[in-house]
């Protein structure tokens, strides 16, 4: 009798410590998926940033345009912003385009249309080419230069020939549209828009 006792103490104590390992498994197994599943959605908000940046670019004086409107290929084409920052459209006339996103250009332009020319016109627009930038200062060629998408400041002092001797090299001075002169770090992550007036300037010796 006291072994069989015995028997059936064994295999309880045994039950006992079998479910509490597969608690302790499951438990395991919960947490592993969680560490797993909470990184993957963490690139998600990079598109969406970049996405953002671009349809906030503001038009300016020098932009080159392209204007689809969708079933009137005679209205469609390539249009320059002129000086005055306005862009010449057939029927149309002058449309103002400084100072807009493509977004609001694109709705007024469709607005004018509508106005006793087309019924629910349907615009797109996109920048073909950027305006120039300038840059200045202690640079080898200092100038006007076609902007490129996503320069950097280091890439427009290398298309201006680099520094000179007298130059600083660990600032810039940027003036952007009609804002005042700030200092930037002179590094790949400063970045130079198009219209934007780049200043190198001189070290102390």
């Amino acid at each position: 009798m006291k072994s069989a006792s015995a028997h059936l103490v064994r295999r309880a104590v045994l039950n006992v410590v079998a479910a509490a390992g597969m608690m302790l498994l499951a438990a395991c197994a919960t947490s592993g998926t969680r560490q797993v599943s909470s990184p993957a959605s963490a690139p998600v908000s990079a598109p969406a940033a970049a996405a953002g940046s671009e349809a906030a670019y503001v038009l300016g004086a020098g932009d080159k345009l392209r204007l689809i409107v969708y079933g009137e290929d005679d209205l469609s084409g390539q249009f320059d912003v002129t000086g005055a920052g306005k862009v010449s459209l057939p029927l149309i006339g002058q449309v103002q385009a400084a100072g807009l996103t493509l977004e609001q250009f694109e709705r007024e332009v469709a607005g004018r249309l509508s106005q006793g020319y087309l019924t629910s016109p349907k615009v797109s627009a996109e920048v073909m080419n950027y305006r120039p930038f300038y840059i200045m200062g202690e640079v080898d060629k200092p100038g006007q230069y076609p902007y490129t998408s996503d320069m950097t400041v280091l890439n427009a002092v290398a298309v201006a020939g680099g520094y000179t001797y007298r130059a600083n090299e660990n600032s810039v001075y940027i003036t952007r549209g009609s804002g005042s002169e700030v200092e930037y770090p002179a590094s790949q992550q400063v970045k130079v828009l198009p219209g934007d007036v780049v200043r190198v300037p001189e070290r102390f010796f």
